[in-house]
């Protein structure tokens, strides 16, 4: 099953349990998919996993900025609505790699590319990033790169 049909999936069950939270987060995460599409070819189109994927990451770092914002701005209620939304969509996306796997998949980018110096690390970040296919962080990747390099 795909990622857009799973949401199409929780959106339904969400509409028939009357989750006006669920149902509201999940329309506009299928809102996002389908401009997503738009920009990529049309409105036939039909995003792909890798696609879908790039667009529920994008709507889970907007929650997590709007969440610093809120907090910093004395807003704890907006805050949490938002937690709220960011836990709905963290159950979509796949699960985070863990610091080891990290370190293992920036080592096997640094092999793949024969990087040798921290001059490399444009080219060990853009190995390692597809090889996370966004299960890690762009942080948490490039820490264990700069750390790894010698």
């Amino acid at each position: 099953m795909t990622i857009v049909e799973k949401v199409d999936a929780q959106l339904r069950t969400a509409m028939r349990d009357r989750d006006a939270l669920r149902t509201s987060v999940l329309r506009m995460l299928k809102s996002a998919f389908k401009y997503a599409a738009i920009e990529k070819g049309g409105a036939d189109v039909v995003l792909d996993d890798a696609g879908a994927l790039a667009v529920l990451r994008k709507q889970a770092k907007q929650r997590e900025d709007a969440i610093a914002g809120f907090e910093k701005g004395g807003r704890p209620e907006l805050a949490e609505k938002e937690r709220l939304e960011l836990a709905i969509l963290g159950e979509l996306l796949p699960a985070a790699l863990s610091s080891e796997e990290v370190d293992a998949l920036v080592r096997a980018a640094i092999a793949e590319v024969g990087a040798t110096s921290k001059a490399q690390m444009g080219a060990v970040m853009k190995a390692a990033t597809a090889a996370a296919a966004g299960r890690a962080d762009g942080r948490a990747l490039s820490a264990a790169v700069q750390r790894l390099l010698p």
